[in-house]
C-alpha cells in the first residue's frame, strides 16, 4: 500500500467526520517520520460509533469487500478494493476514564489513555497515529516475524524505549539511546 494512498484514505474519512487513528506498520512509519519499508495495508483505530461513516467514506473509494482474515472479529475485520488498497480496522468504544474498549463485552481489553494520541507524518502529511510506547506493545506478545524485529527496533531506538525481550538491536546502535 503506498503512502498516497494511506493519506488520501485518511483525508476521505476525515471529511466525513471519522475520527481515526493509524495503527500498525504505518503508525511505525508516521512515528519516524519516513518509510521505513513497504506495507501491505493500513491499520486503523476508529469509534465503534463511525463505523457507518467510515463505511460511506470507504465506498466512496471503492474499498467496499470484507477481506476474511484469520481470527476476523465484529470489531477487527479486514476490508478491501478488490485491487491493492487494504485496511485492517480495529473498533473501540470510548470509556468515562479516558482509556478505550476494545473486543467484546466478555472478552474485550482496556487500552490505556493516551495510546492512540501519537502524531507523526506520511508523505509530508501530518497525521495522528499509535503512540510509540503503544506501537511497541502492539508488535510484541506474539512470535516476532522480520518486520516487528524491524519495527520495534527502530522505535525503541528512536524513542529510548527498552528492547522488549526477544529482539536484538540494530547492528551499530544501542537501543537506549535516541539517533
Amino acid at each position: 500500500m503506498a503512502a498516497q494512498d494511506v493519506v488520501t484514505l485518511v483525508q476521505r474519512l476525515d471529511a466525513h467526520g471519522v475520527d481515526t487513528c493509524i495503527g500498525g506498520g504505518w503508525a511505525v512509519d508516521a512515528l519516524l517520520g519516513e518509510q521505513t519499508r513497504e506495507h501491505s495495508d493500513l491499520d486503523l483505530w476508529v469509534p465503534a460509533a463511525h463505523l457507518e461513516r467510515l463505511f460511506v467514506a470507504f465506498a466512496e473509494a471503492g474499498v467496499d469487500r470484507i477481506f476474511p482474515w484469520p481470527g476476523d472479529r465484529p470489531w477487527n475485520f479486514v476490508l478491501h478494493n478488490g485491487v491493492r488498497l487494504r485496511v485492517d480496522l480495529h473498533l473501540y468504544e470510548p470509556l468515562a476514564d479516558g482509556s478505550l474498549h476494545y473486543g467484546s463485552v466478555a472478552a474485550g481489553g482496556s487500552i490505556p489513555p493516551g495510546a492512540l494520541a501519537g502524531h507523526g507524518s506520511i508523505a509530508g502529511t501530518a497525521v495522528r497515529c499509535e503512540s510509540a510506547e503503544w506501537a511497541v506493545r502492539c508488535h510484541t506478545g506474539y512470535p516476532a516475524r522480520d518486520v516487528d524485529r524491524h519495527d520495534v527496533t527502530l522505535l525503541c531506538h528512536r524513542f529510548g524505549i527498552p528492547l522488549p525481550e526477544g529482539f536484538e538491536p540494530l547492528e551499530g546502535h544501542s537501543p537506549s539511546s535516541p539517533a
